[in-house]
């Protein structure tokens, strides 16, 4: 199935890319996509685990299944004052 992935902040850094259309297995979950992705762009690995990921623009649990179309976000922790 086909998915959107936007990379925000540091996870845009990493992958070198804003976003991406990518191809992951059918029942793929927002917790496999996690390695799916670092597998797929390794530089990532050290953003991934801090970040949390939001499907359809809200933070999915990472036991949510993704769909074909749906759009997932990797955002990192953000600091500022």
């Amino acid at each position: 199935m086909r998915i959107d992935v936007l990379y925000f902040a540091a996870a845009r850094e990493a992958a070198g890319t804003p976003s991406e259309a990518v191809d992951v297995p059918s029942a793929t979950t927002v917790g496999a996509l996690r390695p799916w992705l670092a597998a797929h762009r390794p530089a990532l690995l050290g953003v991934l685990g801090a970040s949390r990921l939001a499907v359809g623009e809200r933070f999915a649990p990472e036991t949510q299944a993704l769909a074909d179309g749906d759009v997932v976000a990797v955002i990192p922790p953000v600091s500022g004052g």
